[in-house]
């Protein structure tokens, strides 16, 4: 574990750190950190950074209530920047955004990026925009009904593909399931990151019983 003391501080005491989210892995924001901001993200694990503008120390949500809780900080191989993993409560952006890094420069068109966050979001405008000729549209359109019924369309045919040991064609039909279960989300108003929580929650729990299990085995 390294210490604080061995990390290396710019000429005005400060630090940069990255900050990114836990669950989806996306950066939230660059901000900066001294000694004493640090120290009290390491002993509260919540951010505290130090305001460049302000020339102040600042908690993290301590007036929005947008508290970012730290699961990890490292060290890059110089010791001259930091990156603090979190779980954050609400949007990272002063603008209400999720993350501070919203302005495109440039995107790669034969890279393109796939995420099931970047999926959300699209799906989330077509129902906002209800585009025509669009299936998601027509899907939106016939209701929480119409959705239902796909989604258990699509489970059987995952069930079948799998009973078959047809990997390609199980992978094609998880992949349509997954994204009316995503549709069926968007519906109920059910975000990505409520269904990481919920699986982050039951990975202790199946820590815990793990540990438990071997534990009992060695008596």
């Amino acid at each position: 574990m390294l210490n604080i003391d061995e990390l290396k501080f710019d000429e005005k005491g400060l630090i940069p750190a990255v900050v990114v989210d836990a669950h989806s892995k996306k950066v939230l924001t660059l901000a900066y950190m001294n000694k004493e901001s640090l120290k009290i993200s390491m002993e509260k694990e919540l951010t505290c950074f130090y305001s460049r503008s302000r020339d102040e120390l600042w908690l993290k949500g301590e007036t929005s209530g947008n508290y970012q809780h730290i699961v990890s900080i490292t060290a890059d191989c110089d010791k001259d920047a930091l990156t603090v993993v979190v779980e954050k409560d609400g949007p990272a952006c002063h603008t209400g955004s999720d993350s501070c890094f919203t302005n495109t420069v440039f995107e790669s068109e034969n890279r393109a990026e796939f995420s099931m966050d970047g999926l959300y979001a699209l799906l989330e405008g077509r129902k906002k925009e209800m585009p025509e000729g669009s299936y998601t549209t027509y899907l939106f359109q016939k209701g929480m009904d119409k959705i239902l019924k796909k989604v258990g369309e699509e489970s059987t045919e995952v069930i079948i593909a799998g009973k078959d040991n047809d990997k390609k064609e199980t992978v094609y039909e998880i992949a349509d399931l997954a994204y009316h279960v995503m549709v069926m989300m968007v519906e109920m108003g059910i975000s990505v990151d409520d269904v990481r929580r919920e699986l982050a929650s039951r990975h202790v729990i199946d820590h815990k019983v793990k540990q438990e299990k071997m534990a009992s085995d060695e008596m």
